[in-house]
This record gives C-alpha cells, sequence and structure tokens, in this order.
C-alpha cells in the first residue's frame, strides 16, 4: 500500500537465536486451544515459550505446557509484544477484538476460529490437500514473504476434500451426496456443556438449557436448530463447502452437501455416496484412498466411528457397493475435528515458518 510500510516479518539473525520461537495462544481455554498447545508439545514444535491468553472468565486457570505449569493470562495491550507466532483458538468475536494488536505487534497469525476468512490477503490453508494436489497443479497459494496470517481450513471440508481428490484416481466422479454428522464441540465448550446438561437435565426430568441451540440436542438428531439459536447447521454446510471449493482449487465437483447435528461430543462422521463412470470392486477403490492421513477399515476390524477416531490424526473410512447402482460406492468416514483442526494449524504455522530465513519472526 503506497505511504504505509509493511511490517517486516524476518528479524535480522542475532548471534545468541537459538532457533526457537516465541508462540503465543489467544483463547487457550477452548477446545481449540487445548488441542493446539497438545500438538504443539507432540510435534516439538521449535518454541522456547509459550504464552496461554484468554478472557477475564479463565484468568489464572492453571494449565501445563510440556512439563511445566503455567496460568492463562489475560489478553493486555502488550500481550504480543516479541510474540513470534499467534494461535487465535477462540470464538470468533474473541479473534475480531484482539488480532488487529498482534497484527500491529509484528506477529505471524494463525487463525482456527474463521473470523478471518473475509479478511483480505488472508488464505484458507489445508497442507494436507496443498501436498495432495503439489503433483498436479502448482500451489496457487504458496506461502512467501509477504504472507503474515493464514485461516485454517474447516476440518470436515478438510477430510472430505482428501476423500474426493483421491476418489478421482480410479475414474471419473459423476454423482457424489454427502451427509455429513457435525458434534456439538464445533460449537466449542457452550455447545458441549449444552449437551451434558439437557442429557443430566432429561434424565433427571428437569426442565432443558436452550441458551445456545434453541431446541432438544440430547438424544435427538436434527437438520436444524431452532429460531432463537445462535448457531445455524445451513452455516456450517456453507463455510464447508466454501472452504472445501477453495483448498481442492475446484479440481472436484462439489458434493451435494447436508449437516446434520449429531447428539455427540467429538468428531465428525460422513455418509459419503460416490457414483463412478464405471464399477469398481471396494477392494480396487480403496487403494485410491489409500495413503497419508487415511487409514481403510475392513470388516474384520471395529468400523469408524467418533468414539474410535478420537485422538487419531487419521480419516477412517470404511467402503461398501451400494446395493441397487452397480457404479455406486459408499464411504463411511470418521475424523477427529479438533485433532485434524489443531494439526492443520500447526502445519500452517511450521510452513510460516519455513518460508523466512533463520531469525525471529517481527
Amino acid at each position: 500500500m503506497t505511504g504505509t510500510k509493511k511490517p517486516n516479518l524476518v528479524r535480522p539473525q542475532s548471534p545468541g537465536w537459538t532457533g526457537l520461537y516465541k508462540v503465543a495462544i489467544a483463547g487457550a481455554a477452548s477446545l481449540k486451544g487445548k488441542e493446539v498447545k497438545e500438538v504443539l508439545d507432540e510435534r516439538n514444535f521449535p518454541a522456547n515459550e509459550i504464552l496461554l491468553l484468554d478472557d477475564d472468565d479463565s484468568l489464572g486457570q492453571l494449565e501445563t505446557v510440556g512439563d511445566e505449569a503455567t496460568f492463562i493470562q489475560n489478553v493486555a495491550r502488550d500481550s504480543f509484544e516479541k510474540v513470534d507466532l499467534a494461535f487465535f483458538a477462540g470464538d470468533e468475536a474473541f479473534t475480531r477484538k484482539h488480532w488487529q494488536a498482534a497484527k500491529n505487534a509484528g506477529c505471524a497469525i494463525v487463525d482456527l476460529s474463521y473470523a478471518l476468512e473475509t479478511e483480505p490477503n488472508i488464505g484458507i490453508r489445508a497442507p494436507w490437500l496443498e501436498k495432495e494436489l503439489e503433483s498436479q497443479v502448482e500451489r496457487a497459494a504458496k506461502l512467501d514473504l509477504e504472507t503474515t496470517a493464514v485461516a485454517v481450513a474447516h476440518p470436515a471440508a478438510v477430510m472430505l476434500g482428501l476423500l474426493l481428490l483421491r476418489a478421482q484416481r480410479s475414474g471419473a466422479v459423476r454423482n457424489a451426496i454427502v451427509t455429513l454428522f457435525e458434534p456439538v464441540s464445533e460449537q466449542g465448550k457452550r455447545g458441549m456443556d449444552e449437551l451434558h446438561q439437557q442429557t443430566l437435565n432429561l434424565l433427571s426430568f428437569q426442565s432443558m438449557p436452550k441458551e445456545v441451540y434453541d431446541v432438544q440436542v440430547a438424544f435427538n438428531m436434527l437438520p436444524r436448530f431452532g429460531d432463537e439459536s445462535k448457531v445455524s447447521l445451513q452455516a456450517s454446510a456453507e463455510r464447508i463447502a466454501r472452504h472445501l471449493k477453495l483448498i481442492t482449487r475446484s479440481r472436484i465437483e462439489l458434493p451435494a452437501l447436508q449437516v446434520i447435528h449429531a447428539p455427540t461430543f467429538h468428531g465428525h462422521t460422513a455418509s459419503i455416496f460416490l457414483e463412478l463412470d464405471r464399477k469398481i470392486s471396494t477392494e480396487d477403490f480403496s487403494l485410491a484412498l489409500k495413503g497419508e492421513h487415511v487409514s481403510i477399515i475392513t470388516a474384520a476390524d471395529d468400523a469408524p466411528s467418533n468414539v474410535n477416531a478420537a485422538g487419531q490424526d487419521q480419516i477412517m473410512v470404511s467402503l461398501s457397493a451400494d446395493p441397487v447402482r452397480e457404479k455406486g460406492i459408499w464411504l463411511w468416514a470418521a475424523s477427529d475435528n479438533l485433532k485434524i483442526s489443531a494439526i492443520t494449524a500447526i502445519e500452517c504455522a511450521a510452513a510460516l515458518v519455513a518460508t523466512r530465513p533463520s531469525g525471529k519472526i517481527q
């Protein structure tokens, strides 16, 4: 922008620099924030300090980072000073309130809240899909020294995108229909708490809280929530479709998609119908899907579910032939939505760091 100096993303390498970064997790008490913290530790992300930041409700909450105990701090004016990388893992309102402070402090930003998905020059990223597309197309959104912030793709879009791209290895997909079952953890802790409390109150014959969903979600499957609901399944479907188109670089025909509420805490499950241009056995089709990040589950194993997908960094898939359409195949897929979001965020962060010369991000 003419007359406006862009923040320098690279500090000159200093003799004392250790190759480690100062990281902040904004929204550290959220479900996604906790998962990001765990994955940072699991993947030995090069951080020498991790700050846990959140709003007043979580102030002073004790957490562990690695082997050390630390407290969640309130977000203050100077919270992002000398921070290299900030993950925004709270809700959209929290991110909108604080992300400019991080940007002004020179942080690289990874947004898991979706608040920044419509901001100029902030791309929707899914490294699993980018790697899958590398041999097919040149990366359209390659990170460079001008990239200061990225938004993480919806975990259901990551799951569907990877499966639908690989399905094309076996031939043309003539028709695709997806029914996605959404857990309440997609609405964060408030969604989890309401399902939990509704379940308890129903079993004890008490009135149910309906502040989030404005309808009974316990022991119930739904295509939409109540009129006064703070969240929308249709909005979720539209976001997934939008992200799916972006992260697959429009290399697939978007499937017909319906998002259904499932009375579960964690994990996406999906029923996926694919009609191909030719008849193919499920065994041969599974070879097309098999690869990094996808586990094919056979009849000898427990079927994929939100329960056995919990904590896994894989998309679990089982296959069956359609009994009516000879070119049709059904996929039943399950993945841990929080885990996939956190892994995507950490891989986006690693890419941000890798594109810069040795030294601190500024």
